[in-house]
């Protein structure tokens, strides 16, 4: 591996004894890039199959990649793995950040953070002037994400970069986030593990000129200025639920997006985007009579405290479906349920979740894991109020919708938001070229040259048949694990070129040449699939070694296969493209379960795996260089 792009270590942290080391980063990143990849093989290194999310051995692994640092191409993202308690079986998960805070780690020296043990009492780390310095947190502990930040801001300096946990992580709540600067926060159920820890906050003091060097610097600027033509030439503007203070774009991004920022709460900056500004909008509608302030109240509270939205929302709904069935009354939560979508319901929820509260300790492990314990018919309520995974997170992008989505959410250890974006992108931009929308040109007939380049085959196109779904899943999914490894934003990246001079442009074109021109690597589209694909078999290793039964492990909810689908959240008519370009409608459609198993026959077949059990074969392992991960998966009976 070359110097450029990369800092050229990871900072290794033992909690137990204070002590710090590096990794050095050439022994990983020529076979998995950076991100999610390193950070993977990490995790396979290091954290035994039996370990717990709570264990002194869980290891926090938080990776950049080779792009972090270099602006223009929304590729400072950065990545946090470890096991999570928050699905049904803990297991390897991941989260995907913002914000500049990855990119001011790569300008303090470091290409990571790996972290390992447990501390006696709340500690934070400071990374500044090429030390690494454990520090009592013991005062910022109780503390909301807001607070801490502000108080570390004003101790070091505001130009820090700050990474913390709310009280929702001290106290161990399943589905609590990690949040950062500029309003980053990463899901996944790692909250919990930094509270295990009692690792209350990163902070980061770097300098933005020690950026990283590229091997070919006048080729990254002309590709820079080719990304913002092809931007420039394909732009249709994002739709907002509201046009709310200004647009906050995170650092180094070539576009933006509708990530907003506005002050509340005495001049605080806090953030509005996507889902997590909307989770309570329609609670709050019927009972605030569409007052504004109390959904947006609702967002900053999980911002604060430090919850998953995405977990917060169908929790809400399914109280409310089992308080209106008589299963759950006021008395036994302590909650008043009678008051859903008032500022005061959704305060209490928060608060006594977060502190783990009377009901809010239940509550605490997530709304699927709280349903087994409460029983008394709640478990049935759980498809109405949209759940998608053991995890208790709902369902964006319905695979009932979108055939090829049931593969993403049945392979993946949690929500797979990064891959869902790679087809929620596009059908949005068809329905508003369907809708005759401002300046809209994604037609029938670029949707499918968009599938055929990007997903795999023209057949992906057509939402009413499970033909091409197989290979879009594989193809989204290797080119997301390559996505999260440079790490490049999903709201960005893949560019749709419909309107390029240069009509060689497919997936990965632009990828492999960025990376090449930083790296000073040649690579193409094929060898960027190949390290896709690579991390796809290592995960796969992972989540069996650690229990995952793999053919019979990948499964939908029941009601995916039994509910017909009433609406999507951007269509109420399920709204869809068909056979040869024809609109149609997936409402009332199910997952055909006989056909589900076939599409899992050709996935498999695809993946080079055994169809019988899901398992990797050896040759497949040793064939994309993974050796020593086929021995072991050998060992264990889990490779054929």
């Amino acid at each position: 591996m070359s110097g450029f792009g990369y800092a050229g270590k990871i900072l290794r942290l033992d909690l137990s004894g204070g002590t710090t080391g590096v990794i050095p980063t050439v022994e990983y990143a020529d076979r998995f890039l950076g991100g999610r990849g390193v950070a993977a093989k990490l995790y396979w290194d290091f954290v035994p199959p039996a370990t717990r999310a709570f264990d002194t051995e869980n290891c926090i692994i938080i990776m950049t990649g080779p792009l972090a640092g270099f602006t223009r191409f929304a590729g400072c993202r950065w990545q946090i793995c470890s096991k999570s308690p928050e699905m049904e079986r803990e297991n390897f998960s991941y989260a995907n950040l913002g914000g500049s805070w990855g990119a001011w780690l790569k300008y303090g020296g470091y290409d990571g953070i790996f972290i390992t043990g447990k501390s006696d009492i709340p500690v934070y780390l400071y990374l500044h002037d090429g030390r690494a310095e454990l520090r009592d947190a013991s005062y910022l502990w109780g503390k909301t994400t807001v607070e801490t930040e502000g108080i570390l801001k004003a101790e070091l300096g505001r130009d820090a970069r700050v990474l913390e946990i709310g009280p929702a992580a001290e106290n161990m709540v399943y589905f609590s986030t990690v949040y950062a600067s500029e309003h980053a926060s990463g899901s996944g159920g790692l909250g919990p593990v930094f509270g295990s820890k009692k690792l209350k906050a990163i902070a980061i003091k770097a300098n933005p000129r020690n950026r990283p060097l590229a091997a070919d610097p006048e080729k990254l600027e002309r590709l820079a200025r080719q990304v913002f033509d092809l931007k420039t030439r394909n732009w249709e503007p994002y739709p907002e639920f509201e046009k709310l203070g200004r647009l906050r774009a995170c650092y180094g991004c070539i576009d933006g997006c509708s990530r907003r920022a506005y002050s509340a709460e005495g001049g605080r900056d806090y953030k509005s985007f996507c889902q997590s500004a909307i989770f309570y909008v329609e609670p709050a509608q019927q009972y605030a009579d569409k007052n504004a302030e109390v959904y947006r109240l609702a967002a900053r509270l999980t911002d604060k405290y430090g919850l998953d939205s995405v977990v917060m929302q169908p929790l809400v709904d399914w109280l409310g479906r089992c308080y209106a069935a008589g299963i759950l009354t006021e008395a036994e939560t302590g909650l008043p349920l009678s008051e859903i979508g008032s500022a005061r319901f959704i305060e209490t929820l928060v608060r006594k979740i977060s502190l783990r509260e009377g009901f809010g300790d239940v509550l605490a492990q997530g709304t699927v894991k709280a349903a087994g314990i409460i029983g008394r018919g709640s478990e049935k309520l759980i498809s109405r109020a949209g759940i998608a995974t053991s995890g208790s997170e709902k369902s964006d992008y319905d695979p009932r919708y979108f055939l090829a989505n049931a593969l993403l959410y049945a392979t993946e250890p949690r929500r797979p938001i990064q891959m869902l974006h790679a087809s929620a992108r596009p059908i949005n931009r068809w329905l508003n070229w369907l809708e005759k929308a401002d300046n809209a040109f994604l037609s029938s007939e670029i949707f499918r040259d968009i599938a055929e380049k990007y997903w795999g085959s023209a057949a992906a196109a057509d939402y009413s048949t499970y033909e091409g779904k197989a290979l879009a899943s594989r193809t989204i999914q290797d080119y997301s694990y390559i996505k999260e490894s440079m790490i490049v934003c999903d709201f960005v990246w893949p560019f749709h070129e419909v309107h390029s001079p240069d009509k060689n442009i497919r997936c990965c074109t632009l990828e492999s040449r960025i990376h090449s021109a930083i790296t000073g690597r040649p690579f193409d589209e094929s060898s960027l699939f190949t390290i896709g694909e690579r991390i796809a078999n290592l995960q796969r290793a992972i989540l069996l070694m650690e229990g995952w039964p793999g053919r019979q492990g990948d499964r939908l909810m029941d009601y995916l296969y039994e509910e017909p689908l009433e609406s999507v959240y951007f269509s109420s008519t399920c709204v869809a493209p068909g056979p040869g370009g024809k609109v149609i409608s997936r409402q009332g459609a199910v997952v055909d379960r006989q056909k589900f198993e076939q599409l899992k026959d050709e996935y498999y077949r695809l993946r080079a795996w055994d169809l019988e059990t899901g398992f990797p074969t050896v040759a497949k392992l040793e064939q994309l260089e993974l050796g020593d991960v086929a021995r072991v998966l050998k060992e264990n009976c889990l490779a054929v």
